[in-house]
């Protein structure tokens, strides 16, 4: 898929490129985030996601079918 002029299906804006991030952190539950642009590779992490950059991922589900549809808002943060 094209990264170029890609707008948004739901309020015709300009989509960003991007990447979701999962934090492995055991037994530990996080929220998922996303970052801008495109991934970079780390030696230990193996993935770079600068903090200052993630925004938290909330997907709400659609009680009757089960349709899933994310949204990356700093207000779904874990608090």
């Amino acid at each position: 898929m094209s990264t170029a002029n890609t707008q948004c299906p739901k309020c015709n804006s300009k989509m960003l490129q991007g990447y979701i991030v999962d934090f492995r952190g055991g037994p530990d539950r996080l929220v998922t985030s996303w970052v801008e642009g495109p991934p970079e590779k780390a030696f230990w992490t193996k993935t770079n996601a600068p903090t200052d950059k993630c925004i938290p991922v909330g997907t709400f589900r659609c009680s009757g079918c089960g349709f899933l549809e994310s949204y990356a808002q700093p207000e779904y943060a874990a608090k």
